[in-house]
């Protein structure tokens, strides 16, 4: 019996002693490193990865800085920590770039493992030696020639602002030759007649009367129209601004262009009737209503001009008339006479008498 408990008392001395080294060795941080590559040139970049193997309960505090001599450190990536076995692996990920020539030493680098116990242990790095050489040898060793420059490729980005000139100098000598291109006369022109206030006026106020204002009711708006077709050939005929003056000053503009006493008292109750209605909410009859058109059309007629402008002649009013009048006698007496000198060269011949003719000739 005392056998057998010595013997399995040596065997649990035995095991233990076995895996106690390994259980403790498991537990110590490890530090493995690893660069992408060891030949390089100025200026290009290398990865340079660091992994900490250590337990799980303890963590890994990176340095804030890092000095690695002739190589500066670009960029720094902590990656997630990941579980390989009993153990945690920490990692990170440096960018090098070297920027001189030469073999050059990445110096080994100190990292302190944090147990929960707050113990620490600092685990280092093994050195790398990296070879930098320059830019622009070839396989030979021999620096190559340089490089011509590079053409730009075309792009519409490049190649738009010089067609949009092309184009806008294009329309500017087709203008310019158009314009000093000399008209050829037409052999058949037509001549348009230019119109004249009143005649404006006159279509105008049969418009008016034909809309079917006064049949709706719209009573205000039928003499809001009335008043400026009047005053619209008031400015056509005299010059006058009627439609931006007051009644009043209309009818001192027009007795100051010389107008007839009686034109000026039409236009006077025409107006009169107008206002009455636009500002004083006065509502005639249709009768009422008719008979403004018509005394608007006897306005135009007192003043329009009732000569041709176009013949020598401008007028108004009576004074007008009377010229006419007179014009036609003179050529009436002149073609009387001339008919008289005819009836006595065909009843009497070239020597003919003047008893010759008929009676009351």
């Amino acid at each position: 019996m005392r056998t057998r408990l010595y013997r399995s008392g040596y065997a649990a001395i035995t095991l233990c002693l076995a895996l106690g080294p390994a259980t403790l060795q498991a537990q110590a941080p490890r530090v493995r490193t690893e660069l992408d590559t060891a030949l390089v040139s100025v200026g290009d970049r290398m990865s340079f990865t660091v992994r900490v193997e250590h337990d799980p309960a303890a963590s890994v505090v990176w340095p804030d800085s890092l000095n690695l001599g002739p190589v500066e450190v670009l960029d720094a990536e902590i990656l997630p920590a990941v579980s390989e076995g009993g153990s945690t692996v920490t990692s990170a990920r440096f960018t090098l770039a070297a920027f001189e020539l030469g073999d050059l030493e990445i110096p080994s680098l100190d990292l302190r493992v944090e147990a929960p116990d707050g113990s620490a242990t600092t685990v280092s790095t093994d050195p790398y030696m990296v070879m930098v050489q320059s830019v622009g040898l070839d396989e030979g060793g021999d620096i190559r020639a340089i490089r011509g420059p590079l053409g730009i490729p075309l792009s519409v980005i490049y190649v738009l602002p010089w067609v949009l000139l092309v184009l806008v100098l294009g329309a500017l000598g087709y203008w310019l030759w158009k314009r000093r291109k000399p008209v050829e006369a037409s052999p058949r022109r037509s001549v348009v007649m230019p119109r004249f206030p009143h005649e404006d006026a006159h279509e105008a106020l049969g418009r008016l009367e034909a809309s079917g204002l006064l049949q709706r009711g719209e009573i205000k708006e039928y003499h809001i129209l009335a008043s400026e077709i009047v005053r619209t050939y008031v400015e056509g005929r005299f010059g006058v601004y009627a439609l931006e003056l007051a009644t009043w000053e209309v009818i001192e503009a027009l007795r100051s262009e010389g107008l007839a006493g009686d034109a000026v008292q039409t236009f006077v109750g025409f107006a009169d009737r107008c206002d009455l209605v636009k500002f004083a909410k006065f509502r005639p009859g249709p009768e009422a209503c008719r008979d403004l058109i018509q005394n608007a059309r006897a306005f135009v007629d007192q003043t329009q001009p009732r000569i041709d402008p176009f013949d020598g002649g401008a007028g108004a009013g009576e004074d007008a008339s009377v010229e006419v009048g007179r014009e036609a006698q003179d050529r009436g007496a002149e073609d009387g006479a001339a008919d008289v000198v005819a009836a006595g060269s065909v009843a009497g011949g070239p020597g003919g008498d003047a008893a010759d003719l008929p009676e009351g000739a």
